[in-house]
C-alpha cells in the first residue's frame, strides 16, 4: 500500500539561532510531539538518520564560497553573525547538510516508488538562501536543491516548487527566474520581509512566465489562501505540466505567529494540503515533497504540521 514519509535528521536540532531566536529547535519537538499525540507518527514511515547532502549536491544552486563559508564559520567552533538574524554556530553546516540530504533522499524514494509521498520536517529552514549569501534564518536552499536533484539525478525536466510560506522565498525565486524549467509559485504576505515577490516579477528571459507571485495584504485567511490557490495558482502549475511538485510548507501564515499579519488555521493548511495533493495527483502522479520552511508559534505550528501530515497520508492512501 502507498504510504507517506517523513524525513527529520537528528543533526537539524543541534543549528543553535542564538538565544531567544524564533528559529530554535524546539519548532521540531513541538511538530513531533503533535504527530505522535494524533497518531500519526504510526501511520508514517519515518527516517531521522539520512545521509548529509555533500557538497556537489549543494552546489548545484550554491556556489562554492558561499558552501565553503558555511563550513568553514562552523568548524571554526564559535558563533558567527552572517545577517542580524542568521548565525552559524559549530552545528549550522551538519544540519543544512543533513536537512538537504533528507529531501533528497525523500525524492529518491518517492521516485523509486517507494513512497508516495513524504514530508521533510528539518531545520534550519531555505527558500530565503540565495545563491552566494545566507539570510532570514536560511543557509542552504533545500527546495532548489532538490529541484535540480530531480532533474540531474532523476532526468525530470519539469518541476514545480508551490510556496505558501507567508515570507516570500527570494532564494528560490532567484535561483530559477531565468530557468524555464522550473516553475515557482509563491502566495505571501506583502509587503513584507524580504520585500520581493510583486505580482510584476514573473520571471526573466526564458524564464519569463514560469514565476507567478501572489502577493497578498496582511489579514488574509482560509478563505483568501484557498481562493488564490485554487483561482490563480492551480491553472498556472498545470498549464506547466510539472513532473514533481515541491512544496516550501511554512506554517508562519497561521493567526498565531508572531512573524507576520494572517489568519490562515491549521485546518486551512489541511485543505490547503489536499488542494496541492489533487493537483499532484492530476498532473504527476501524486509525486509531492514538502519541506518546512517558517512558523514560530510551538503550538499552532504542531497543529498546522499535523493537518499537513493528514492530508498527506489521505493522498497517499488514494
Amino acid at each position: 500500500m502507498a504510504h507517506s514519509l517523513l524525513v527529520s535528521p537528528a543533526q537539524c536540532r543541534r543549528h543553535d539561532s542564538g538565544p531567544g531566536h524564533p528559529e530554535r529547535p524546539e519548532r521540531l519537538a513541538a511538530i513531533l510531539g503533535q504527530l505522535e499525540q494524533d497518531g500519526l507518527l504510526g501511520r508514517l514511515e519515518v527516517l531521522t538518520a539520512p545521509p548529509e547532502a555533500p557538497a556537489s549536491a549543494m552546489g548545484l544552486v550554491h556556489t562554492a564560497a558561499h558552501l565553503d563559508l558555511l563550513r568553514d564559520l562552523s568548524e571554526a567552533g564559535s558563533p558567527a553573525a552572517l545577517t542580524l538574524d542568521t548565525a552559524v554556530s559549530p552545528d549550522t553546516y551538519a544540519a543544512a547538510a543533513a536537512a538537504t540530504g533528507g529531501a533528497l533522499a525523500a525524492l529518491d524514494r518517492i521516485m523509486d516508488g517507494e513512497a508516495a509521498n513524504a514530508f521533510c520536517v528539518h531545520r534550519p529552514p531555505g527558500h530565503h538562501a540565495e545563491v552566494d549569501k545566507a539570510m532570514g534564518f536560511c543557509y542552504v536552499n533545500h527546495v532548489a536543491v532538490a529541484a535540480r536533484h530531480l532533474q540531474r539525478g532523476h532526468g525530470l525536466e519539469r518541476v514545480a516548487i508551490i510556496d505558501w510560506d507567508v515570507h516570500h522565498g527570494n532564494g528560490t525565486q532567484h535561483i530559477f527566474e531565468s530557468d524555464p524549467t522550473v516553475f515557482y509559485a509563491s502566495i505571501h504576505q506583502y509587503p513584507h520581509y524580504p520585500g520581493t515577490g510583486a505580482a510584476r516579477e514573473i520571471g526573466i528571459g526564458p524564464g519569463r512566465g514560469t514565476t507567478l507571485n501572489i502577493p497578498a495584504p496582511a489579514g488574509w485567511g482560509d478563505e483568501g489562501y484557498l481562493s488564490a490557490l485554487d483561482g490563480s495558482l492551480r491553472p498556472a502549475v498545470a498549464a506547466f505540466e510539472p513532473q514533481f511538485i515541491l512544496v516550501s510548507a511554512g506554517f508562519d501564515a497561521h493567526r498565531c505567529d508572531p512573524l507576520a499579519g494572517m489568519q490562515v488555521s491549521s485546518a486551512g493548511f489541511g485543505q490547503m494540503t489536499d488542494l496541492v495533493a489533487r493537483l499532484a495527483a492530476d498532473l504527476c502522479g501524486g509525486r509531492l515533497l514538502s519541506v518546512l520552511e517558517g512558523g514560530y508559534e510551538l503550538e499552532a505550528l504542531g497543529r498546522c504540521a499535523a493537518a499537513h501530515v493528514e492530508g498527506l497520508v489521505r493522498a497517499a492512501r488514494g
